[in-house]
């Protein structure tokens, strides 16, 4: 349901502004993903008729693009590599690898982006101005790893980018993330997107609703149902239609950003 909340939420917003909904499937991690999950999200985006613009974009099929931004990224001395043993390194990177000579870097290493920029600010869409002070709190972050794996902050920020995207609606919990790729975006001259940040669904046990942490999966046999619980997990009015075509047109119609609760998060009604 935490999905379904985000999902509907994005869907709604774009459709309310004349917008395309993208569908884009971040499958950066082969060893810790699902096979079956893409195929499963869009069962059952098709089956609340929750339906995308354009062709689905796989993270999977875009490994030179990403490329790509990280040698443009070193040959402005933006980032550089690191040798640095992962459970040996602070939550805030101190750069002990920043100065090291190429000959002192050992393989495998990851990439971190050099930070310059003592902080970021934006202003959210749903709870308003942010501020990071993103050189104490975060340091040089890594945009791709010791595995050879990119990470997901570089892949996104060139996504967006090459689908020309302008808003961002998606869960608090990735609110951490905002100031890394605002930062990314700043450093290869891309535009920053507008972001609405929605509070996450948490359950009885007081954990989020995601796959994360093995929720119960929405069923596709009362799609209505769902539609209607997300809205008013959301502070939407709910449409009395009980067909998912006449729901979405109608809630889109009414769609008011303004009335979605501003905290980081929910518990289900």
């Amino acid at each position: 349901m935490g999905s379904m909340v985000t999902a509907v939420a994005s869907f709604l917003d774009a459709r309310n502004n004349g917008g395309n909904w993208l569908l884009r499937i971040e499958d950066l991690d082969p060893p810790r993903e699902s096979k079956s999950a893409p195929a499963t999200i869009i069962e059952q985006l098709i089956a609340h008729d929750l339906r995308w613009d354009g062709d689905i974009l796989y993270q999977s099929s875009r490994n030179d693009a990403y490329a790509g931004a990280l040698n443009k990224l070193l040959s402005l001395d933006l980032t550089y590599p690191c040798d640095c043993a992962r459970k040996k390194t602070p939550a805030v990177y101190q750069g002990t690898c920043r100065n090291k000579s190429a000959d002192e870097i050992q393989s495998p290493h990851a990439f971190r982006l050099r930070l310059d920029t003592p902080e970021v600010s934006l202003v959210d869409g749903i709870l308003g101005p942010q501020l990071w002070k993103i050189g104490s709190e975060v340091g040089d972050f890594i945009i791709k790893r010791k595995d050879g794996l990119f990470a997901y902050q570089l892949a996104v920020v060139v996504d967006d980018a090459f689908q020309h995207v302008t808003h961002i609606v998606r869960g608090a919990d990735l609110l951490d993330s905002t100031p890394r790729q605002v930062c990314l975006m700043e450093r290869l001259h891309l535009s920053v997107p507008h972001y609405m940040h929605l509070p996450v669904v948490l359950g009885v046990s007081g954990d989020k609703l995601s796959k994360q942490t093995n929720a119960a999966p929405v069923s596709n046999q009362d799609a209505a149902g769902n539609l209607k619980q997300a809205l008013t997990i959301l502070g939407q009015s709910v449409p009395k239609a009980r067909d998912t075509i006449t729901l979405l047109e109608e809630a889109a119609a009414n769609w008011d950003p303004n009335r979605i609760p501003k905290k980081h998060t929910v518990s289900l009604p």
